[in-house]
């Protein structure tokens, strides 16, 4: 169809650190998520780490900026983190997954046993400024394949919400939703309508 969209992957997905050293030696030395490029201004240092082709994680630091920051673990809801939970990095099998946790360990850094989910498999650490990681590899990969919105196995929300039961029953959606540009933070998006 002429309006279909070709992903990727994932240009690069910003994140915010106060500390880019420490960030560099976490996700270059102890991930191996080489450092590929980097940007640097009177206001901030913005750095890429390859996860793959065409694939990267950034990182802004920015200078005289105070930050709150927190620490969360992966699925624990906090009020401060609406936008991001955590991120999960793919790998291709449970042998790369098991070398990544042993990899973790042997730099004194705590992470998870290997936690099925049933169509992947993850374990769960985090980064020098508490940002919440996974690794996971596809058991059943739902990428790549034809979708069946009735399989079970990769949707098991036994009470979805209404744009996946139209998905289910028409294979498309009945409506979809707008967005607008805004020129400054907003604090409460819902009360603001953007």
């Amino acid at each position: 169809m002429s309006d279909t969209v070709y992903w990727r992957g994932v240009n690069h997905l910003a994140l915010v650190t106060a500390d880019m050293d420490a960030t560099v030696r976490f996700w270059h030395g102890v991930l191996g998520a080489r450092l590929v490029a980097t940007i640097g201004t009177p206001a901030f240092k913005h750095y890429f780490f390859d996860i793959g082709e065409g694939n990267t994680v950034a990182f802004f630091e920015y200078t005289d900026q105070h930050l709150d920051e927190y620490a969360k673990p992966a699925g624990v809801p906090y009020d401060k983190a609406s936008q991001f939970d955590h991120l999960s990095l793919n790998l291709p099998d449970e042998e790369a997954l098991l070398r990544l946790r042993e990899r973790l360990k042997s730099h004194d850094c705590e992470v998870t046993d290997v936690v099925d989910h049933g169509f992947i498999r993850s374990i769960y650490f985090s980064d020098p400024t508490g940002i919440a990681l996974e690794a996971s590899w596809w058991v059943l990969d739902a990428t790549g394949r034809p979708v069946d919105y009735r399989d079970e196995r990769l949707f098991a929300d036994a009470e979805p919400v209404a744009a996946v039961r139209e998905l289910r029953e028409a294979g498309r959606l009945a409506r979809t939703v707008s967005t607008k540009l805004v020129d400054g933070i907003i604090e409460d998006t819902y009360r603001t309508g953007v």
